[in-house]
């Protein structure tokens, strides 16, 4: 069976509420993302600790820092700087918690990837530098607000930078969201099997009327992604790294575009309890009807 985790601030910001309704059904993995509304860049060591005490309480382990690394301006380098320290806090903190991925991006998009392609590996010299010295990984996450938008772009970067500490986050709505995205399975989940290390589960459907083009739905709901077949070639594959609930979906409003590229905090996690557990009912319901 898949192992499935929930990004913490879908639930709520209260830390305590995250653990409680990922024991109601049976999750035992939890990404942190904002955490009392505080980002994982800001997260104490203290914090830390009363957030592995309640991990340890309930049996039940980090499996990703939800890190916004290199969501950032491409060439400023004192942001680069302040990012690079960003990725340094946030391996202590996965060091801390026992994991070892770290979410990265691209740099905020300002136009084709082509256009700044040598920047874009280059930048990642330092971070890989950082991955090997503490043994750990950069699980990049393709995103339309960045360069790397598409399953495509994704995986031509990581054959291009051809380093074993960089890896795959795959997020199937993400390529409903990117222009030039492809059909999220098969084509885009054939081109990141070969990295994948880590895996996102929300579900969307293209929208001309919503202002990112696109919106989510609840889990299943969309019937572009075919989250049926997809986790079962994951099953099939034998992948054993964690499906995490990126909700994203709310039942009483849109979350706006800056909440969807910038997520956490308060504003973003209202409803989001709802929401994720409509979405983890739904996701327990597909994984009971596959084989294996």
């Amino acid at each position: 069976m898949l192992k499935l985790s929930v990004i913490s601030d879908e639930i709520s910001q209260d830390f305590q509420r995250v653990v409680d309704v990922c024991g109601e059904y049976g999750v035992k993995l939890v990404e942190p993302r904002s955490v009392w509304d505080t980002p994982p860049p800001k997260l104490s060591l203290e914090q830390a600790a009363r957030m592995k005490g309640l991990l340890d309480a309930a049996e039940m382990k980090v499996c990703c820092i939800a890190s916004p690394f290199l969501k950032c301006d491409l060439g400023d380098p004192e942001q680069y700087e302040q990012h690079l320290g960003i990725l340094r806090h946030c391996v202590e903190l996965a060091h801390f918690f026992g994991c070892n991925i770290i979410r990265g991006f691209t740099f905020w998009k300002t136009g084709p990837a082509a256009s700044v392609w040598q920047q874009l590996l280059d930048s990642y010299a330092e971070p890989i530098r950082i991955c090997e010295q503490e043994d750990v990984y950069i699980g990049i996450e393709n995103e339309a607000s960045t360069h790397i938008a598409t399953a495509a772009e994704a995986e031509r970067m990581y054959r291009a930078l051809n380093h074993p500490r960089v890896r795959a986050i795959w997020d199937p709505a993400n390529e409903v969201f990117a222009e030039d995205g492809e059909l999220p399975f098969p084509n885009a989940f054939e081109r990141m099997k070969p990295w994948m290390i880590h895996v996102h589960i929300k579900d969307a459907v293209k929208d001309p009327s919503a202002p990112e083009g696109a919106r989510c739905v609840p889990v299943g709901d969309g019937g572009y992604i075919d989250y049926p077949a997809q986790f079962q070639a994951l099953i099939d594959m034998g992948y054993e790294g964690a499906c995490s609930l990126e909700t994203h979906w709310r039942p009483n409003a849109e979350l706006d575009s800056d909440l969807l590229n910038r997520p956490g905090g308060a504003a973003f996690s209202e409803g989001g309890e709802l929401a994720s557990r409509i979405c983890l009912e739904k996701i327990l319901s597909i994984l009971a009807g596959l084989k294996g």
